[in-house]
């Protein structure tokens, strides 16, 4: 019964996280938690772009960025990471859950929001999330976001590119990621095992030179296909 367990402490034990938060407080309680749960912290940045030295120097796997810090602020230094160091993944955790935010960090390459009161496990499960290079993202915040983007005005030349690119396999699992289906339901929706629907989406995200599935979603719906 252990050894999935002991597995999956090493397989976090194995990924490289930087904090970046401008309040001292939080950085080292939060190096703390992490450390407690076997997570290595490679580094602390207290602003954007002591972030991005660092990042060039360590090339962490995972960032933990906070959103509001004076001189660069979170989306940009995720854009220049995104940049930079395109393996690093950021996951944003922040106070806010203002829509403008949640939609600017996602589109600058954020694989992971999470909101300041989540509990360490949830931190821990975004942190995994995003080293593996999938994206993990409050439903309420995700769900936000879609709203947002369907309420804006839709890019028809976006259809056209991913009807060009795409499948009509992966055009389906498009949709049902932009639907807020996980793996196993969209598996389970179109009789194929996980491993599959995993390939598929691997497949999307290079077609369409996107980042992770919430882009994709956001893709989606800007598309209008959904």
């Amino acid at each position: 019964m252990s050894q999935p367990v002991q597995a999956d402490e090493q397989a976090l034990a194995q990924v490289r996280v930087l904090i970046v938060d401008d309040h001292d407080l939080f950085r080292s309680g939060l190096r703390n938690l992490l450390e407690d749960e076997g997570v290595q912290v490679v580094g602390e940045a207290s602003a954007g772009q002591e972030a991005l030295n660092i990042v060039r120097e360590v090339a962490p796997d995972v960032v933990v960025m906070d959103l509001n810090m004076p001189g660069m602020g979170g989306v940009e230094a995720t854009r220049h990471i995104s940049t930079i160091a395109p393996r690093t993944r950021v996951v944003m955790l922040t106070i806010s859950d203002q829509d403008n935010d949640v939609i600017d960090a996602i589109l600058a390459g954020a694989c992971g929001y999470l909101l300041k009161d989540s509990s360490i496990q949830e931190l821990i499960a975004g942190i995994k999330a995003a080293s593996q290079g999938e994206s993990l993202i409050s439903p309420t915040i995700a769900s936000k976001v879609l709203q947002r983007v369907r309420a804006s005005s839709t890019q028809p030349e976006i259809e056209s590119t991913i009807r060009a690119e795409l499948s009509e396999r992966e055009i389906e699992v498009l949709k049902l990621i932009a639907n807020g289906k996980d793996n196993a339901m969209i598996a389970g929706e179109l009789h194929i095992s996980p491993k599959t629907v995993k390939n598929h989406i691997s497949n999307i995200l290079m077609k369409l030179q996107i980042d992770n599935r919430i882009q994709a979603a956001v893709y989606a719906v800007r598309s209008g296909i959904v």
